[in-house]
């Protein structure tokens, strides 16, 4: 109990450090994806490795090719075990015109934190911090590592290359990410899959320059329209079934223990239309739409660019267009198998139009059975009264199957974001409640493998 009370002290006196911390570093414009941010990226780098250094932990800038990996902590002793917390420090854009205040210039407003990146992920990497620096003070024997990625929003392409430096990203005994949300609030959840990912893009120029479609209309080819009748032969726009040959060869459907699983997770359709602005879905069924996110396999259109955009109609028939679009992946699908599949049929469907792929990741499946589950649900428990529901997630995360190949050891998730928190979207924010409540039970998930005792 002395313990407990000492954390509860402990949470309440840091909160003022927490919100400068996190203002500082959500007013750092990290957008890996765009190139002309590269100087905000390595400031943020700078600022994370400085921030670990403040905190009293060893910390250190690790090169990869392309933006850094920050990598600290400390260290109580070698015959002791190693955990590696895990977040990342890039962001989303933040173009949307939904934005009601400017989103790199953070804001608290009595516990509400708003700005880009605030829960994805700076706002959760910053509670796991202060977990571990607590578990720290009680000289608990455990060593705790930070790995903090810059990367993440673009697929992780570099991250392989910093865990090829031991002396600088040391191989743990486990892992935690904390970069996942939960089901509602006061519902957390622990997922144990994500679903992988490939991004491509389709163009096609049919001329030279935009031609009057009174003109040559009826003659010219439209390059939007042909790349609309690909798509359209690529999904089912109302029923989410994609159409391309062999797709679905591979997936391998959730078991009856998972479908039961996610049905005891407290989902709720209702919460979910709400949270994500959504006016309605495919379907209604609860134990089909948790399928759907968490275990099914997507095709999705992102953008339709090319032509004219700007007020009123202009009669040009376009002379090039390109279309966005992903496909989220289950096991055992392989990106590599899929994205080839994809782009023979496209060519099938159309010659002209050339496929063009982005990132690629593999889907990542853990365990929800084990003694580091059994410390993530009492460390939940501990500190959010409830145990977390095990999910899946219907999210990438290619930085889980580099490190399950890189390591082989077991990776867990304690995140913290809830859904109305606006992951990608306008308007992101996190909240002192979930804060709070993540060092506490970061604090209790350090003293639960401290107590497995010694390597």
């Amino acid at each position: 109990m002395a313990i407990q009370h000492r954390l509860e002290t402990y949470v309440v006196e840091r909160r003022p450090h927490f919100e400068d911390l996190l203002g500082q570093m959500v007013e750092v414009p990290s957008i890996s994806m765009d190139p002309s941010k590269a100087n905000d990226m390595r400031r943020m780098a700078d600022m994370a490795a400085q921030v670990l250094a403040n905190m009293g932990a060893e910390s250190r800038i690790v090169e990869t090719g392309g933006y850094p990996i920050v990598s600290g902590g400390w260290t109580a002793g070698a015959q002791y075990p190693t955990v590696t917390i895990y977040n990342h420090l890039d962001v989303q854009p933040a173009q949307e015109p939904e934005w009601q205040r400017e989103p790199f210039a953070f804001k608290c407003e009595d516990g509400i934190y708003h700005g880009r990146g605030a829960t994805d992920d700076k706002g959760p990497a910053l509670s796991a911090l202060f977990g571990a620096r607590f578990a720290i003070d009680q000289g608990l024997p455990i060593n705790i590592r930070f790995l903090w990625e810059l990367e993440e929003e673009i697929g992780s392409p570099h991250f392989a290359v910093g865990l090829k430096k031991p002396a600088e990203v040391p191989c743990p005994d486990s892992v935690v990410v904390s970069d996942t949300i939960w089901i509602a609030k006061g519902q957390p959840a622990m997922p144990y899959g994500l679903r992988g990912l490939i991004g491509a893009r389709l163009s096609l120029r049919t001329g030279s320059k935009d031609a009057h479609s009174g003109v040559t209309g009826g003659a010219a080819r439209n390059p939007l329209a042909e790349l609309m009748e690909v798509a359209q032969a690529c999904v089912d726009a109302k029923t989410g079934e994609v159409k391309i040959p062999g797709f679905y060869k591979d997936v391998v459907k959730p078991t009856k223990e998972e479908i039961k699983s996610f049905l005891k997770s407290g989902f709720h359709v209702k919460r979910f239309k709400e949270a994500y602005g959504l006016q309605s879905l495919r379907t209604n069924d609860p134990a089909e739409v948790m399928r759907r996110i968490w275990a099914a396999p997507t095709f999705e259109i992102h953008g339709l660019s090319g032509g004219y955009h700007g007020p009123g109609i202009k009669t040009v028939v376009p002379s090039h267009g390109e279309l966005k679009i992903t496909m989220r992946l289950v096991p055992d699908q392989t990106p590599a198998k899929i994205f080839a599949l994809f782009k023979k049929y496209v060519s099938k469907l159309n010659p002209s139009v050339k496929v063009d792929p982005e990132n690629m990741l593999h889907p990542f499946k853990g365990s929800f059975e084990g003694p580091y589950v059994e410390c993530v649900k009492r460390a939940a428990k501990a500190a959010f009264g409830k145990e977390p529901a095990f999910i899946r997630e219907g999210g990438s995360i290619g930085a889980m199957v580099t490190m399950q190949k890189a390591w082989k050891v077991p990776i867990l998730f304690l995140g913290l974001s809830l859904p109305e928190h606006g992951y990608h979207a306008p308007n992101e924010y996190f909240d002192w409640g979930q804060a709070s409540g993540g060092m506490k039970a970061f604090a209790h998930y350090f003293s639960e493998l401290a107590k497995m005792g010694k390597r």
